[in-house]
């Protein structure tokens, strides 16, 4: 298992903020109920889909009144309800003693642009259970989906230059976002400076005068400590959560920077502006009608603010966990990154936790994908993003770039797991380095601050319908 990154902060009173709750990833034990056949659910996600292969699963939460005989999932084309007389896994019986059990289950042979019924099934001597069923269809090309990455700009070496391309120069990026026109903006954060990259690669700088600190005014002379999340809204002002100063800061487009809310206090305080406070604020997202959404990452909550100001918690509670409830019952454990949709849902990079949550209008918190049990599905999710057809885009600190479609698909775009390294090229064979925040512009393409190769990547993606 990957030991969660989180991040190299460069100052001593940072490395406090952070705690990790070892005990989330116990199991419980095991339970049965007498006479009764198993309790079982069934993956929400289909894993990697090509035109032939799938990759599926389930949960066993009750063994029932007696042990396992066999389990998997089971799949057909033709019948929606499929049983374990149709086309099936049948996987390694668990021996661990241990609930819940989770399991995956690789297709093999299925028919090109196909639509099939899957429900994962687990059977004891009283009988077979099954899980809800979820509908996939094949692609009709080889492989469905295609990436190539490439370097849009830095070279991998820290650094500060504004120049083009591999010329310019970064320190550690941590926050992207890219406004209607396609201009990227980025929070370099050990350079302590807001950048902006154009379509083409060239770098500038849009604020920050290098040095650490706090200070407002002329967008050049401000200072900021280790900014992170970065968004903008529709009047070209610019929203950073400003990590090491525990504020969230506010560039006008006629260059000023303020400070939006908090007070520079650590802290959890709802309130308007300043007399709010907040914990090492860490992703940040902003909606049509200028509400902001903020991952508190170190009070493990989501909190609010109104286009006045306003600050309140959507959800969770501050000690943290992996709870899926309504506001403040929900739990989170250091939440990294945001995105909202059109209807007012926010999507969370849950990275202690190691899942991607959605939050709805109304704080109803569930998970889309991942657990604290599934590290190798999203490991220590780092960045989110959606595009305008409410696909999920994915970078978690493993070192992977994945799509979670609206047809819950979930693929590996680039990247692989545990792999650090800097290299361009299609799919897996490309490589990142503790890559954090991810952003998609109106074409669809994927820009990624790839942390520690200190530059900025390009994804374009080509689809097989």
């Amino acid at each position: 298992m990957k030991i969660p990154y989180f991040r190299k902060l460069f100052l001593p009173a940072l490395f406090l903020s952070f705690s990790f709750l070892a005990n989330s990833c116990k199991k419980s034990d095991t339970t049965t109920t007498p006479g009764a056949a198993p309790t079982i659910t069934t993956a929400g996600l289909i894993i990697n889909l090509t035109s032939t292969t799938a990759q599926s699963g389930g949960t066993i939460t009750d063994e029932g009144g007696s042990a396992l005989t066999a389990n998997g999932v089971c799949y057909s084309a033709t019948n929606k309800t499929p049983t374990i007389t149709d086309s099936k896994t049948t996987e390694t019986l668990s021996t661990s003693g241990t609930l819940p059990i989770i399991f995956t289950s690789n297709l093999s042979g299925l028919t090109v642009g196909t639509t099939y019924y899957l429900r994962a099934y687990a059977s004891n001597s009283n009988g077979t259970a099954y899980g809800s069923v979820v509908q996939f269809t094949t692609s009709t090309g080889l492989s469905g989906i295609v990436t190539a990455v490439s370097t849009l700009a830095g070279n991998g070496t820290a650094g500060y230059a504004d120049a083009s391309g591999i010329s310019a120069l970064f320190n550690n990026p941590q926050g992207i976002t890219v406004d209607g026109s396609g201009k990227i903006y980025l929070s370099d954060s050990y350079n302590n400076r807001i950048r902006t990259v154009t379509a083409a690669g060239l770098a500038s700088t849009l604020a920050g005068n290098g040095t650490l600190g706090y200070s407002e005014g002329s967008a050049l002379n401000a200072e900021f400590y280790g900014p992170n999340g970065i968004a903008v809204d529709g009047q070209g002002n610019v929203f950073i959560a400003d990590f090491g100063n525990n504020v969230i800061r506010k560039i006008t487009a006629a260059g000023v920077v303020s400070t939006f809310a908090g007070n520079g206090t650590a802290g959890y305080i709802n309130g308007t502006g300043t007399s709010s406070e907040f914990n090492n604020p860490a992703g940040i997202a902003i909606d049509a009608s200028g509400t902001i959404y903020v991952a508190d990452h170190s009070n493990n909550v989501i909190r609010k603010i109104t286009s006045a100001g306003v600050v309140t918690t959507l959800a969770g509670f501050k000690t943290g966990g992996y709870i899926n409830a309504t506001g403040a019952a929900a739990a989170f454990d250091n939440p990294n990154g945001v995105a909202v949709d059109a209807a007012g849902n926010v999507y969370v990079a849950d990275q202690g936790n190691s899942a991607i949550r959605k939050i709805t209008s109304a704080g109803v918190v569930t998970t889309i994908a991942g657990g604290p049990t599934q590290t190798d599905l999203i490991n220590y999710p780092a960045g989110i993003a959606l595009d305008t057809q409410g696909n999920i885009y994915i970078a978690d600190e493993g070192g992977r770039i994945m799509e979670c479609t609206t047809a819950n698909v979930l693929y590996i775009l680039a990247g692989s797991l545990n792999t650090p390294g800097f290299v361009n090229g299609a799919g897996t064979a490309a490589l990142f380095n503790n890559p954090q925040a991810l952003t998609v512009d109106a074409s669809g393409n994927i820009y990624v601050a790839d942390q520690d190769n200190n530059c900025i990547r390009k994804l374009t993606v080509v689809r097989t319908p």
